[in-house]
C-alpha cells in the first residue's frame, strides 16, 4: 500500500521533508494501521472502557496499537483518545489520529468504522491513511501526489445537482434541505472518503461543532487530492492541532454542490 511512485516525488524543501519524506511517512502510517487491524482481530470487548463516558475499550486498544508504531519513530501525536504529544524528533510531523472512528457502530455490530491518520507539517495536511476496519479497504493520499483507494487513483469529476445528490449526514437536520437522497452512516472519516470515491456525492454535518480534527482530517486530504472540497460550515480553518477545537465539516463532489450544501447549512 505504500508504493507511492518516487519518480513523481517533489524535491524536499523543508527540514521535515528531508527527515520525513512523504514515502516514508506513508509507509509508517500504513504500518501503524496494520497494527490496529492485528490488535482488533483478537478484540472481544467492544463495550465501554469505563474511563470516559464516550470511550470504548476498542478505542483504547486501537490507540495503543497506533502509538506502539508511531511513538518510537518520533512523531508528534494528536489522538482523540490520548491527547496531544509533541514530536520527540526535530522536524517530525504530528499525526492526527482517530484510532476507531465510528466506535459506537463497532460496539453495536454496525459494519461501518475505521481508523484515520493524517500527518500534519508546517504547511498543513501532508499524508493520510484511512482504513475501513470491516472491509479492509484503504484510502490514502499525499499532498500534491493525489489520492488512492486500494492503490487505484481517485479523481472525482462528476457532481450532480443537489436535488439529485446522495448526501451523507451527521446529526439531525431541522428539515429536508433539498437533496435527492441521504444516508446517516456514523463514521465521518469513511463518509467523507466515500465522497472522494463516488459512493456519496456530498457530506453535511447537521450538528453544531460536533467533530474534532481527528474525525475528518485524514479524509479531508483524501478528498482534496481527489478534487473534492471540504469546508467548515462557519468558514473556519479545519486544520487545527487543538484537542479542544470542534468544527462542522461540509463536503461536495464539485464546487456547485459544495456551495449548495454550505448554503443549506447556513440556514440553521
Amino acid at each position: 500500500m505504500s508504493d507511492v511512485p518516487t519518480d513523481e516525488a517533489p524535491s524536499p524543501d523543508s527540514p521535515s521533508e528531508e527527515e520525513f519524506p512523504p514515502a516514508r511517512v506513508l509507509s509508517d502510517l500504513h504500518h501503524a494501521v496494520d497494527a490496529v487491524v492485528a490488535a482488533l482481530a483478537d478484540q472481544d470487548d467492544w463495550g465501554p472502557s469505563g474511563a470516559r463516558d464516550d470511550q470504548y475499550a476498542s478505542d483504547v486498544v486501537a490507540d495503543e496499537a497506533l502509538r506502539s508504531v508511531l511513538d518510537p519513530v518520533g512523531y508528534g501525536i494528536l489522538s482523540e483518545e490520548s491527547g496531544l504529544h509533541p514530536p520527540s524528533v526535530d522536524g517530525a510531523p504530528t499525526i492526527v489520529l482517530d484510532p476507531l472512528d465510528g466506535s459506537t457502530n463497532a460496539s453495536r455490530g454496525v459494519p461501518w468504522f475505521a481508523s484515520s491518520l493524517c500527518a500534519v507539517d508546517d504547511d498543513g495536511p501532508f499524508v493520510a491513511v484511512v482504513v475501513d476496519l470491516v472491509s479492509g479497504s484503504r484510502h490514502d493520499a499525499v499532498r500534491g501526489w493525489g489520492a488512492r483507494r486500494d492503490g487505484e487513483p481517485l479523481r472525482r469529476d462528476d457532481a450532480p445537482a443537489l436535488d439529485e445528490a446522495l448526501v451523507g449526514l451527521s446529526g439531525l437536520p431541522p428539515r429536508h434541505l433539498g437533496w435527492g437522497q441521504y444516508r446517516a452512516l456514523g463514521a465521518a472519516a469513511l463518509d467523507l472518503c466515500s465522497v472522494a470515491d463516488g459512493r456519496l456525492d456530498g457530506y453535511l454535518d447537521c450538528s453544531e461543532d460536533a467533530h474534532g480534527v481527528w474525525d475528518y482530517l485524514g479524509a479531508l486530504l483524501v478528498c482534496a487530492e481527489a478534487g473534492v472540497e471540504v469546508v467548515d460550515a462557519r468558514g473556519r480553518d479545519l486544520c487545527v492541532l487543538d484537542p479542544d477545537a470542534r468544527r462542522t465539516p461540509v463536503a461536495g463532489a464539485g464546487p456547485a454542490l459544495s456551495a449548495a450544501l454550505s448554503e443549506a447549512r447556513r440556514g440553521f
